[in-house]
């Protein structure tokens, strides 16, 4: 099987609400790039990529991308470089991938995606096969509370919890005390029984400043503090000083990013997505490695479409040390009837199956590849 065509198509969910965070304040979620993979023997993958221009690591370590970029990207430079490859070698496509161009991980990460995608439809199996087998049915889902009044905050933490979530997760960073009356009101709110979850997104604007938050939040039992400062030293000194587990997001993009994290006892955990290395294949490899350093993670990821989600879902299901509660969202088009806030964040999607929201987890759609079917003319409604 040969790899012949990608389709790139920039495509824009409508959205429940929006979303921010601490590095996001402007622009919109759903706005990303959809890739279509075709073959010589008529099998089709689907790939996709989150990206955004504010997100990357500390110290411009990893550059932010766009849809507009991550176009050019894949059709100027990754399409002509993996004409011919066979899907199923992945590591083949990726090595081509990193000779014509450095860096631009959400471009690969779309690419290698379809490619899984792709060989597990030839093969018959599932994308959780080709990473070394399922070891649950589904992820546990956080759902999300974007930076937005206290007073809505508190309103969609109820009725997310009321049809299921057992985590929230909230996103702080630009006020301390509101940091720290979130979590207090939650707790309230909510009981002793739901689990809460903080993110600053590298946004305070000390090492101090952190810790004097988060010694504030935990007196009302935190699951885990995410990313509260910039850079693996910061989070090192943050872990020294407070109780709760030190999640890296920002700062665990690549292999080399977990030995430093590991070298500098900088976090228990971190946030294993399939775009900030490149993929699925290397994804495998940053979490194969944090395991002999005794970290678990979540699955992160930047509210993808159905598309996004499913290889979301695929990794975190084949990941022994995926064991934290995850924005996974619970993808599923108009009309079907799911969960109104649970987990959800767009009013459609581009898949034409709903995934399965039960007990609180988001379930790994099965199936061939993705185990998805992508709705053509949701992506023609949704293309920009």
């Amino acid at each position: 099987m040969k790899i012949t065509t990608l389709r790139v198509y920039l495509v824009a969910l409508p959205t429940r609400r929006e979303h921010n965070w601490a590095s996001k304040m402007t622009t919109p979620i759903g706005h990303h790039v959809v890739v279509e993979l075709l073959t010589d023997e008529g099998v089709v993958g689907w790939g996709e990529a989150p990206a955004g221009a504010t997100w990357g690591g500390s110290q411009m370590r990893y550059y932010g991308e766009t849809p507009e970029t991550v176009r050019h990207v894949v059709l100027d430079y990754l399409a002509p470089a993996i004409e011919g490859c066979d899907p199923l070698e992945i590591g083949v496509v990726l090595g081509r991938m990193d000779q014509v161009i450095k860096g631009h991980p959400y471009a690969k990460a779309a690419v290698d995606m379809a490619c899984y995608d792709a060989a597990g439809k030839a093969l018959g199996v599932s994308v959780a096969a080709l990473l070394g087998g399922r070891l649950r049915d589904g992820i546990e889902v956080a759902h999300s509370l974007g930076i937005m009044s206290l007073e809505r905050c508190y309103a969609e933490a109820e009725q997310a919890v009321a049809e299921g979530a057992g985590t929230i997760k909230c996103k702080t960073g630009l006020d301390p005390e509101r940091d720290v009356t979130i979590v207090r009101e939650l707790r309230r709110l909510l009981g002793d029984n739901i689990k809460i979850r903080v993110d600053g997104n590298e946004a305070y604007a000390s090492v101090h400043e952190a810790i004097e938050v988060t010694l504030r939040q935990e007196e009302y039992d935190l699951l885990l503090c995410e990313q509260p400062v910039a850079g693996a030293l910061g989070l090192s000194r943050v872990a020294a000083r407070i109780s709760s587990p030190v999640m890296a997001d920002e700062s665990a993009w690549t292999v080399e990013d977990i030995i430093e994290l590991n070298e500098l006892d900088a976090a228990a955990c971190f946030s294993c997505y399939v775009t900030k290395p490149g993929g699925l294949y290397r994804a495998r490899q940053q979490a194969e490695l944090a395991q002999r350093f005794g970290m678990y993670c979540d699955i992160g990821g930047s509210i993808e479409t159905g598309i996004g989600n499913a290889a979301n879902l695929q990794l975190g299901t084949s990941l022994a040390i995926a064991t934290l509660p995850s924005v996974c969202p619970v993808s599923q088009p108009e009309g079907s009837g799911g969960p109104e806030v649970a987990g959800v964040y767009y009013l459609d999607d581009l898949i034409t199956t709903p995934f399965e929201f039960r007990d609180g987890a988001v379930m790994a759609p099965d199936g061939p590849g993705l185990g998805i079917e992508v709705d053509r003319q949701k992506i023609e409604r949704y293309s920009l």
